[in-house]
């Protein structure tokens, strides 16, 4: 069985970090690639940032030079390091897994980022 649990959100202030992690289970982790997407109040989900088994990474440009995604195959692990937060930021964040047919979700992790 497929397990993505997401962990790290918080509340930060304006320019704050914050690091997400997401523990995987159920698959080969090795061989597959990883995404973060999130979701803000009233607005569908934003892919942001993914990364291939190789370990090149990719960004949408709302985060692009702020955010940096990696993983760590030994604990089966991807991470998020946010910088520089912006109010926009917030959102629920989640990784994902795209296997075959399949769409996978972990339960996200709010992230508020306020004055």
């Amino acid at each position: 069985e497929v397990r993505l649990v997401e962990s790290g959100g918080g509340v930060v202030h304006p320019g704050g970090s914050l690091t997400l992690a997401c523990i995987t289970s159920g698959f080969d982790f090795s061989a597959r690639d990883m995404s973060w997407v999130r979701q803000a109040p009233g607005k569908g989900p934003e892919w942001i940032a993914t990364i291939v088994t190789g370990g090149a990474t990719t960004y949408a440009d709302s985060v692009k030079g702020r955010f940096t995604i990696s993983r760590d195959v030994a604990k089966n692990t991807i991470y998020l390091q946010m910088n520089a937060l912006k109010p926009e930021d917030t959102a629920v964040y989640y990784c994902n897994l795209i296997k075959g047919p399949e769409n996978y979700w972990g339960q996200g992790t709010q992230v508020t980022v306020s004055s």
